[in-house]
């Protein structure tokens, strides 16, 4: 028997080197999508097969032969590899980079085992295939329209599902969903939430749905060997359902007929480290390769999405009540601190809304974004601070750890006996936070059942769904925690919502601040009164005459984004503004800025602004400083070939500074 030709194989590596990299294969030929072990860097890495070819441009004495090909899992879709390479071309990242590590961990190691363990556990499961769904609630009007519209929609058809909180946008999806499985014998749905704590929920409203199919769910709080399962499911087709946090969006589903975004506005679906992208708009990008539905879904849209939807882009479906019967929103009423003196941080008319929820047996809900004990401890002698040492930033009090810490490098410290400067032992904490209001609420009300929600005290794996599970128990009685509690969850008995210090967002240099407080008041307040009883929300502010607060007493989300893409556009901002931010990171800030000078240096191009570099707002992180430099245009499509020939001069600068570079900000 004659051995087959040899021929070239190019593997696209887990590299910052933006090459796709050729090896020899002396065996019969794989197929472009499989994955191959290699020899790279005097180690052994997996890369995905893009290429097969009879010739190669690089002498043959430099190859190496390629170790193994994967044969045992069936190659990646030419539909999923389109993804990577558009994610790769839009976002200026190696294809490498993009496609490797959306795959399960387990799959890039050198051995088979778990592979091999995860295909053979798949192939005992008596997967089930009925999709009929079971319990099926009857709908609004509005909720009807609006499943109906999603369910059956054909072709790429991008919708807008703008319901305030309390709607019933969770079982619209469903019964969309069914509509889908039960039309598409083989077809996946692909739903996708903002954070990790919002899975458990879901995930057990869609397995009592149903009951008859497969559910996958990916995230990052899986073990490697759960999530080589549930991505191999969703590979194979078997899972007819997936649902995850961002990282889903880049899983192999051969037979998507359907995505949903929940939540859509949530800024955690744009990927802050490494690739820097966006999970929305790669599913809106999706849907339009495949040619299926999407649909968005939120109380608050983004500003992007509300301008798609005005401008005909979108569809817009909306479901202006709430889905229980006789349940309206929640009244919102705003104390000024400055005739109300907060005492403890809490302000009398709020001491007294939640000592009534008590005697109601009713629950109250305190919203404060700040965790820890105290933002900051500080000497009134000399006025020292515990600034950290290694970042632009504060030591934040976490007193019952007994320790301070820097909550953007992790450093940690006992809490001083005196002051480091002057000697004075009488430190004092200024600020609050949710640890810091715990301890006022305990000694306020000694009888209440009170609990945090944070992400100390959920730090064990399971904790956060434990501690949520006592709150739909009803063994709570005040619940104070961070943005974990704003969004997704439907506490049955809670009708107080309490909002302390919002003010600090008013003033923040951020364009998109005020967008992002908005959205987080609007959900917050969204908790209470979701089954029906009387509920209120009384927000603690120092500025009642804000604009802001009017629009969050009114839920008038409609006339608030109308407003706010007003002043964008006058101000020439996203999203009728393209930018992209190059970083620079060394030991001192004036190197920084000189290699983002250059970088603006190198090159012009009409149609493109490029800014003068400044240091970032948290200039020095983990004893590097760091700086920036916003590149600007009208055109996406200018901006996006300006990007790909300014990249490829900067690589040629070879500064030894780290730089990095980021399309569609969102924090500037």
């Amino acid at each position: 028997m004659n051995n087959p030709r040899p021929c070239y194989l190019q593997i696209a590596i887990d590299t910052p080197l933006n090459a796709v990299f050729d090896y020899r294969w002396q065996h019969e030929p794989p197929q472009i999508g499989q994955l191959a072990l290699v020899s790279f860097a005097h180690r052994e890495v997996v890369g995905l097969i893009v290429g097969i070819t009879e010739t190669t441009e690089v002498p043959v004495d430099k190859l190496k032969d390629a170790l193994a090909v994967r044969s045992q899992l069936s190659p990646l879709s030419d539909k999923w590899l389109a993804l990577a390479g558009f994610a790769a071309d839009y976002y200026q990242r190696p294809l490498g980079e993009v496609a490797l590590p959306g795959l399960p961990k387990n799959l890039r190691v050198s051995t088979t085992v778990a592979l091999d363990r995860a295909i053979k556990k798949l192939a005992k499961l008596d997967a089930p295939h009925d999709p009929a769904p079971a319990n099926m609630p009857q709908l609004n009007a509005s909720q009807q329209v609006a499943a109906d519209a999603i369910g059956g929609a054909q072709g790429f058809k991008p919708t807008l599902l703008y319901g305030v909180t309390g709607s019933g946008k969770t079982e619209v999806y469903l019964q969309a969903c069914a509509q889908v499985l039960a039309r598409e014998p083989e077809g996946q749905i692909l739903i996708l939430v903002p954070e990790i704590n919002l899975t458990p929920q879901l995930e057990g409203n869609i397995r009592a749905r149903f009951p008859g199919v497969m559910l996958a769910t990916l995230h990052s709080s899986l073990s490697e060997g759960e999530r080589m399962l549930h991505w191999l499911a969703a590979h194979q087709g078997q899972a007819r359902i997936v649902l995850g946090t961002r990282l889903a969006i880049l899983s192999s589903l051969p037979h998507l007929k359907l995505i949903v975004i929940d939540e859509e506005h949530d800024p955690s679906y744009k990927q802050q480290e490494g690739l820097r992208y966006s999970a929305r708009d790669l599913a809106v990008w999706r849907a339009w390769q495949l040619q299926i539905p999407i649909v968005l879904g939120s109380a608050t849209p983004s500003l992007e999405s509300w301008h798609h939807a005005q401008t005909g882009r979108y569809r817009r479906l909306e479901l202006r009540e709430r889905a229980v019967q006789n349940a309206v929103l929640p009244t919102v009423k705003l104390i000024d601190m400055e005739r109300d003196k907060p005492s403890d941080g809490l302000t009398s008319q709020l001491i007294t809304a939640i000592r009534q929820r008590m005697e109601r047996g009713e629950q109250s809900l305190l919203f404060l974004n700040r965790r820890g004990y105290a933002p900051v401890i500080c000497c009134e002698s000399c006025g020292w601070i515990s600034e950290c040492t290694r970042c632009t930033s504060f030591m934040v009090l976490h007193r019952p750890e007994h320790r301070l810490r820097c909550h953007h490098c992790s450093l940690e410290m006992r809490i001083p006996r005196h002051c480091p400067t002057c000697g004075n032992v009488d430190l004092q904490p200024l600020g609050r936070g949710t640890q810091r209001v715990e301890e006022g609420l305990q000694a306020l009300f000694p009888e209440a059942r009170v609990l945090r929600i944070d992400a100390d005290s959920t730090r064990k794996k399971g904790s956060a769904q434990e501690a949520f599970d006592t709150v739909h128990r009803g063994e709570v009685d005040i619940l104070i925690g961070t943005q974990m509690v704003a969004k997704g969850h439907d506490f049955k008995n809670l009708t107080l919502v309490g909002i302390l210090n919002p003010d600090t967002a008013l003033f923040s240099q951020d364009y998109r601040a005020s967008e992002r407080l908005f959205a987080q008041l609007m959900q917050v307040a969204g908790r209470a009164g979701r089954a029906g009883i009387p509920s209120e929300v009384l927000i603690q502010t120092r500025y009642p005459q804000h604009p802001l607060y009017g629009a969050v007493v009114h839920h008038d989300y409609d006339h608030f984004a109308s407003a706010l893409l007003e002043e964008r556009e006058q101000a020439a901002l996203p999203p009728y503004l393209f930018q992209a931010l190059l970083r620079a990171e060394a030991r001192e800030l004036a190197t920084a800025l000189e290699f983002l000078a250059m970088a603006r240096d190198c090159m012009q191009h009409p149609g493109i602004t490029i800014n003068d570099p400044i240091p970032m707002t948290m200039t020095r992180v983990h004893n590097v400083d760091r700086a920036q430099l916003l590149v600007e245009s009208p055109s996406r499509p200018a901006l996006q070939a300006f990007l790909r020939e300014w990249l490829q001069a900067l690589r040629d600068m070879k500064s030894r500074v780290k730089w990095s570079l980021e399309v569609d900000p969102l924090d500037i």
